[in-house]
């Protein structure tokens, strides 16, 4: 099986939490840490098209509640989510994880235990 792509901080739970199932699984895993990795429109875009920017715009983050009404109202679409993506990869869900499998967002055991049998 080829490896598995995970997006995301390395000091996030949501993230350490995945890598630990993946590690226990005997599944590799590579890290592409938004911070020092940076991530592109492009990326954004395609993981838009597939799972919608509603589902990967983190509006529960201390970023989201850090940024002003106007920017938070300002946020009306896949255009405009995308563009608050770019600017704070602390807005993106974690991780994002892409596989052969499909692309999924977040730790849910019962998910990755169906997924990745």
């Amino acid at each position: 099986m080829s490896t598995v792509q995970l997006y995301g901080l390395p000091n996030c739970d949501g993230t350490q939490a995945v890598i630990k199932w993946f590690e226990k699984k005997g599944i590799e895993t590579s890290l592409h840490n938004y911070k020092t990795d940076g991530i592109n429109i492009d990326k954004l875009r395609e993981w838009s098209k597939q799972l919608g920017w509603e589902k990967l715009l983190n509006k529960r983050s201390t970023t989201w509640r850090s940024l002003s009404k106007a920017a938070q109202d300002a946020v009306v679409d896949d255009t405009t989510a995308i563009a608050v993506m770019l600017k704070n990869s602390s807005l993106i869900k974690r991780p994002v994880i892409e596989s052969t499998k499909g692309l999924m967002i977040g730790f849910d055991e019962k998910i990755l235990n169906n997924t990745f049998k």
